[in-house]
């Protein structure tokens, strides 16, 4: 009986030696294998070396280690194998780079341009709404009622008296032909009356000779229209040729406003679109009218183009050389359009280009066609979409970057290939 129990206990102890070694066996094993595969781990993923350190104010100058820069009182930035690099059209930049170029990034949106353009203009004459007065014969000047250039004038008005000889002959042929008894003297009548027109009688003073029935040695010269003498040549006493100006009358129901807009504004203008006038003589009072015609004319001094407004003038307030305040309402103001900050284009002269954000630290340069602009905002007609974000600020400090990041070959090159790839050169 003894016997079978030590029998029995030194077999519960071979067994558990045995169990022992072998979880021992097995430890060891996944153990080694663990390391085996971090040690396989960390060799398929190196840890990255900078290629050199550098200055991001002063990013020309590179060092071999760290520290502090020379320049400013800053670390040291490391620069890596496949940091900063270009691909295409895209330049990447460092954020930290950008943060210390002060790089500022907005939404291309959607929106109305707001008409709020105003510019200055000064009051003229409309040339459509004038009267030349010239003489067709030879005559004296017998009296003159108007005595001084600028006086108001009504339609109808007396201006001069005159003694014309051709139109004395031109008076009895008429008045002989109408006291002739017969028939069939129309056709001398009417040509009587020819005569009298070509020596430069008007039809009120051939109805005054009708009326009449007698012969009128001096006729008067009335205004055709009302409005303002602008121009006078008449005296008392003097002599008239055929042909000489006598009286130029300008009228003044509607008037024109000359207005100077700026070469980047002028798009915004379109004729027929409404605007509103004040004038400081005339405060309270607000005039309405419409654009008659932008003029194909840049004054080299200004770099403004005129624009040509017409305003009624019922009661003759506003005068030829008033200043006025032009406020426009244009019809564009309702339509929808892309917008971006105006200082946010790059005009290089031949194209006009946006650096567009595509990912953290990357940009790509765009080349855009832009419409109006105003209030700061600039309208994109190609090359944009909503949503998209652009670089407001920083623009020539990223394409200063990326030159020195190993672009400037591209960015300059002048060949199509290389024009379609460029940044902003």
């Amino acid at each position: 009986m003894k016997l079978r129990s030590i029998l029995f206990v030194a077999g519960l102890v071979a067994i558990g030696v045995g169990l022992y070694r072998f979880g021992v066996s097995q430890g060891t094993t996944t153990s080694i294998e663990s390391i085996k595969a971090s040690e396989t781990k960390q060799v398929a993923t190196p840890v990255k070396k900078p290629l050199y350190w550098h200055d991001p104010m002063n990013p020309s100058q590179r060092f071999d280690k760290p520290g502090k820069s020379p320049y400013m009182d800053m670390q040291l930035v490391p620069v890596y194998a496949d940091e900063g690099s270009n691909d295409g059209n895209n330049v990447r930049i460092d954020p930290r780079v950008q943060q210390n170029l002060g790089v500022r990034t907005v939404d291309v949106i959607q929106g109305k341009i707001e008409s709020s353009l105003t510019a200055v203009g000064n009051v003229a004459f409309n040339e459509r709404d004038v009267a030349q007065l010239q003489s067709r014969s030879n005559g004296y000047v017998e009296h003159v009622y108007v005595r001084a250039p600028f006086e108001p004038v009504k339609k109808g008005q007396k201006l001069a008296d005159v003694y014309v000889p051709d139109w004395v002959a031109a008076q009895e042929e008429y008045l002989t032909v109408l006291q002739m008894k017969g028939n069939n003297l129309e056709g001398l009548v009417d040509g009587a009356r020819q005569r009298m027109r070509l020596a430069g009688m008007d039809d009120d003073q051939i109805n005054q000779i009708t009326r009449s029935g007698k012969l009128q040695v001096r006729l008067s010269i009335t205004a055709p229209i009302s409005g303002v003498i602008s121009e006078l040549t008449l005296r008392e006493g003097m002599t008239i040729n055929p042909g000489a100006a006598l009286f130029r009358i300008n009228g003044l129901s509607s008037v024109w406003i000359n207005a100077e807009l700026p070469e980047s504004l002028a798009a915004l203008v379109r004729p027929g679109d409404m605007v509103e006038a004040r004038a400081a003589a005339l405060s309270g009072v607000i005039f309405k009218g419409r654009v008659n015609a932008i003029l194909p004319d840049v004054n080299p001094t200004t770099r403004t183009l005129k624009a040509r407004i017409e305003l009624p003038n019922p009661r003759s307030e506003l005068v030829p050389g008033m200043f006025v305040t032009i406020h426009f309402l244009s019809t564009q103001s309702n339509k929808e359009v892309l917008l971006v900050p105006s200082e946010a284009v790059i005009q290089t002269g031949t194209r006009k280009v946006v650096l567009v954000e595509q990912a953290k630290g990357k940009f790509e340069p765009v080349d855009i066609e832009t419409g109006a602009e105003t209030n700061g905002q600039t309208e994109v007609k190609r090359g944009l979409m909503p949503g998209q974000r652009v670089v407001a600020s920083g623009q020539f400090l990223i394409d200063s970057e990326a030159s020195l990041k190993g672009t400037a070959q591209r960015m300059t090159d002048t060949s199509p290939k290389a024009q379609s790839q460029g940044a902003m050169k």
